[in-house]
């Protein structure tokens, strides 16, 4: 019977390898760069997680992993956080770490406080915060750690398992070979010695009931009354499983981690949820350590790895990692049975009990559609309809290429279909469906159609839409209206008794006739608000009465208040992961399987939504660290807690943030401005940290805020800080630039000054010389008219003296003339003698020569004075012919003047040179001329 027992179980267990699991995250030792082992798990108030990672102390933010060692190594067994502190246990060691204004991890060690010594190899395994009280457990002793009076008090509690466990403010653990203790007053007290309690270590101590649940390290849990131990009958009993860890979940369940097969979700009536473990998704098997966070996210330690499962999230997940389903194209829930309609066939399994999907005969190929008209099952396919029972198909139709069927309203025993090549009809007799007929005159493929009577409205995506109107008997087509396309990514469908049509550019009310089609603004406005534009078809929801489509951001549906009439959308977050996985565009499927719960096909298995499960949530956004530096390095630290104050080499910074969110569904996305340099939010990234490179000096405040799926973080994150002005700039610089600029300023003015008047001075002395030149050109003009009015004269005086000396010379010819003629005569009387006489007298006569004399010192002044100076031996006899030859006068020319004969004179001028005591080369003539 137990072995019975125990292949039942193992049977549910691995049957549940084909259920859906909740979302799981895995982070290696790469990702987190630590070490495999996790042996602890807490969470502080800021809502970051810490994890005691072997040698190193784990910090995550949901963004960025931090890594923090002692100060001597040592293996880290056990964290929690209390307060802003961070508790760890170590190798011979235990203390507590606190945060730096720079947002680092500093650590403080309290053994260091004890003042007896640790045992030998004591390593700390547990921590447990009671009131002021801090206990630190290893497998010999407790140590209590007195917060106010900063005191020790240390139990002796050997134990093979450290665990310290608290039950309404009674702290409770484990002797080895004694049994379960309690404290009392500081000191360990015997709660009860049963051989289970003694002899197996506890791995768990819960409250049920007001009796205390015991799970011990063979699976098996136990039920204490404070008098009696009775067994806890569980979906555990009898399933050969070795536990390491538990943790009692806030919804009173239970989670018990094993070292070989993950970990096992029971009830808080014991009955076994699920099973997860490595081939399931996990990182290892061996769970190490547990933990329930703020957000109800369980976090398992592992012994390679961590691993986190989002037990609440509104999404499962099925997927198909052999490949063995497909893309899935469609579902239906009927009956305790799940059908898949894939490209690869129609899947079945039941869902009663824990069952795989297996393929349902026959219907190898691509399925299109999945449809329950009344109490039947109609299945498009590739090669045509089936209807389906159970896990049987039926080939009722082979007119190839089924995309939908609708039943009609006036005939319960038709149904029309759309196929690829046009429309058909499908007949029950004797309950029993099969192809009546197909409809002739129209061959144009029908993947999106609707019908009211006998109208049928068809859209094709590159023909758009076609209006039919079909003959009473729904045999052929008897009139057909074409409307060319409006725009690409479009489909028909009914919602709330209407017919719309949906572009990429909006959605278009379909009346009686095409030609009546309009937008419908109020529509067009819910489904393409900005950056929720769909990027599917729209999806109608006839039992739930809601319209699906998928946007960038998620999945949204809109509703029609019945009251009201008004439409509302509510938007749904999905992670790009999952949004790029849905298969091929414009096949996307989301079907309602039960009340509230869809399912959304993907291209390796499907997604389960349940909506009673999505619940608006609520974030903060903080500011981790704040890194500056200069352009090469920006490695520093800062405070935040104040206003930072960098130096101007300091001028690049990067901020690093984070929003503590730790569910794989719920994408994050931040966006920054930097007041100062841009006032303009930043687009949106999923990076979580932003860089300013070489800012100019000034006041700044860095801000951030994040979008946690659709939903807008509670606050903004700022820093303010500023940049110093660089030493060149700064208002010392300044107060210098001043004092220059104004020595410069008066320097220049100065210099200008100096110069100007330099130019002026050099102005006023050209002026000067300028008027001295006009006056010595006026003084050169009254000259030269004065020389002109004396060289008038003196050439009027030579005129005069040329004149008186051609008359004296002419006299003189003539007396001389006459007084030749009478020295001729024979004879002479007295009276001749006397005219002879005369004429001599009047040749020589001194007033002639004074006259001469008066006229060439008129002419050339001071001559005769200055020759008769330099040459003082000279007759009045020679002063005459130096004034003849200063006329330039020949000697015969001078003859007659002096009344002698040519060769008188010509030995007066021999006379005159020796006088002159002139060389014989040079000319007595140029000598009288040049003096």
């Amino acid at each position: 019977m137990r072995f019975f027992f125990t292949y039942f179980l193992v049977f549910i267990c691995w049957g549940l390898f084909s259920q859906e699991l909740p979302p799981i995250q895995n982070y290696t030792p790469k990702e987190y760069n630590g070490e495999y082992q996790n042996w602890g798990i807490s969470q502080s108030s800021t809502r970051n997680i810490y994890i005691a990672n072997h040698f190193s102390l784990l910090e995550f933010d949901g963004n960025t992993w931090h890594k923090y060692q002692l100060p001597s190594p040592a293996i880290i067994r056990s964290v929690k956080a209390i307060g802003d502190k961070i508790y760890t246990g170590s190798y011979r060691e235990f203390g507590f770490w606190y945060k730096e204004d720079t947002g680092q991890l500093s650590y403080t060690s309290l053994s260091d406080r004890l003042d007896s010594p640790l045992s030998e190899d004591e390593e700390f395994w547990d921590i447990l915060a009671l009131d002021h009280w801090v206990l630190f457990q290893s497998l010999d002793r407790i140590y209590i750690y007195d917060l106010v009076e900063n005191s020790f008090k240390i139990l002796e509690a050997s134990s093979a398992k450290a665990k310290l466990h608290l039950i309404k403010d009674k702290v409770y653990f484990q002797k080895a070979k004694q049994g379960l203790f309690t404290i009392a007053n500081g000191k360990a007290v015997l709660v009860d010695n049963d051989p289970v309690l003694a002899n197996v270590a506890i791995i768990g101590l819960y409250e049920l009931n007001d009796d205390l649940l015991i799970v011990t390290e063979d699976a098996k849990c136990y039920l204490y009354d404070f008098e009696t131990l009775t067994p806890w009958q569980t979906d555990m009993d009898g399933l050969v499983a070795k536990l390491y860890s538990s943790i009692q979940l806030d919804d009173g369940s239970f989670v018990l981690g094993s070292i070989s097969n993950g970990f096992y979700h029971l009830s808080k009536e014991g009955k076994l949820i699920r099973n997860i473990n490595q081939a399931k998704g996990l990182n290892n098997n061996t769970v190490l350590s547990l933990f329930e966070d703020m957000d109800h996210n369980l976090w398992l330690g592992l012994d390679n790895g961590v691993s986190v499962i989002n037990l609440y999230s509104p999404f499962n997940e099925y997927v198909d990692k052999l490949g063995k389903i497909g893309l899935v194209y469609a579902a239906l829930r009927h009956k305790n049975r799940m059908y898949l309609g894939t490209n690869q066939g129609l899947f079945s399994r039941r869902t009663d009990v824990s069952d795989e999907f297996k393929l349902v005969t026959g219907t190898e190929g691509q399925v299109w559609s999945l449809q329950l008209v009344g109490s039947t099952i109609f299945c498009g396919h590739n090669s045509g309809t089936f209807v389906v029972e159970e896990d049987v198909a039926e080939l009722v139709s082979d007119f190839r290429g089924t995309w939908a069927v609708k039943p009609l309203k006036h005939d319960q025993n038709l149904i029309l279909q759309g196929n690829y090549n046009g429309l058909s009809v499908l007949e029950k007799k004797m309950d029993a469906w099969s192809l009546r007929n197909v409809i002739e005159g129209f061959t144009i493929s029908s993947r999106f159609f609707e019908m009211d009577s006998l109208e049928v409205v068809v859209n094709h995506e590159q023909k758009g839409l076609y209006q039919i109107e079909l003959d009473p008997e729904l045999q052929r087509v008897t009139k057909v209206t074409n409307l060319e396309p409006i725009g690409h990514s479009s489909n028909i469908f009914r919602f709330r008794d209407r017919l719309y049509y949906k572009t990429y550019t909006g959605i278009y009310a379909l009346k009686d006739h095409l030609k009546d089609i309009s937008m419908d603004s109020a529509m067009t406005q819910l489904v393409f608000k900005e950056n929720e534009s769909p990027i599917s078809i729209i999806i109608p929801d006839t039992l739930g009465q809601k319209l699906w489509f998928f946007s960038d951001n998620g999945i949204k549906y809109i509703t029609q208040s019945t009251l009201s009439g008004t439409l509302s959308d509510t938007n749904i977050p999905m992670p790009s992961t999952l949004r790029s996985n849905l298969g091929v565009s414009g096949f996307e499927n989301i079907s309602m399987i039960d009340e509230n719960e869809y399912l959304i096909g993907s291209s390796n298995g499907y997604v389960s939504l349940n909506l009673e499960k999505v619940r608006p949530i609520t974030n903060s956004i903080k500011i981790n660290t704040v890194y500056y530096g200069d352009y090469r390095d920006a490695s520093t630290k800062a405070a935040l807690e104040l206003a930072g104050e960098f130096k101007y080499a300091n001028n690049n910074l990067i901020f690093e943030y984070s929003v503590p969110e730790f569910d794989k569904y719920t994408e994050v996305r931040y966006q920054h401005r930097l007041e100062g340099l841009y006032n303009d939010w930043s687009d949106w990234s999923d990076i979580p940290e932003t860089s300013f490179k070489n800012l100019p000096f000034g006041e700044y405040t860095f801000s951030v805020r994040a979008m946690v799926g659709n939903n807008l973080t509670e606050n903004v994150a700022s820093y303010s800080f500023s940049v110093l002005r660089p030493w060149y700039v700064s208002n010392l610089a300044i107060l210098g630039y001043v004092v220059g600029l104004t020595l410069m300023f008066i320097f220049i003015h100065r210099i200008y000054k100096r110069y100007y008047r330099k130019k002026q001075e050099s102005l006023i002395k050209k002026n000067q010389k300028e008027l001295e030149r006009q006056k010595l050109q006026e003084k050169e003009r009254i000259s030269q008219l004065l020389n002109e009015k004396l060289q008038d004269e003196i050439d009027n005086k030579s005129r005069e003296l040329a004149i008186s000396t051609m008359s004296i010379l002419k006299k003189n010819k003539f007396l001389s003339s006459l007084k030749s003629q009478l020295n001729n005569i024979p004879n002479k009387d007295n009276n001749i003698k006397s005219v002879l006489r005369e004429i001599d007298r009047n040749i020589n006569s001194e007033d002639d020569w004074k006259f001469f004399e008066d006229a060439f010192n008129n002419a050339d002044k001071d001559f005769l004075k200055r020759i008769k100076t330099k040459h003082d031996s000279l007759t009045n006899n020679d002063l005459r012919l130096c004034a003849y030859l200063r006329l330039n006068l020949s000697s015969k020319e001078i003859a007659p003047l002096l009344n002698i004969s040519v060769k008188s004179v010509e030995m007066k001028r021999y006379r005159l040179r020796k006088k002159f005591d002139l060389p014989h080369e040079d000319n007595l003539i140029e000598y009288i001329l040049n003096f």
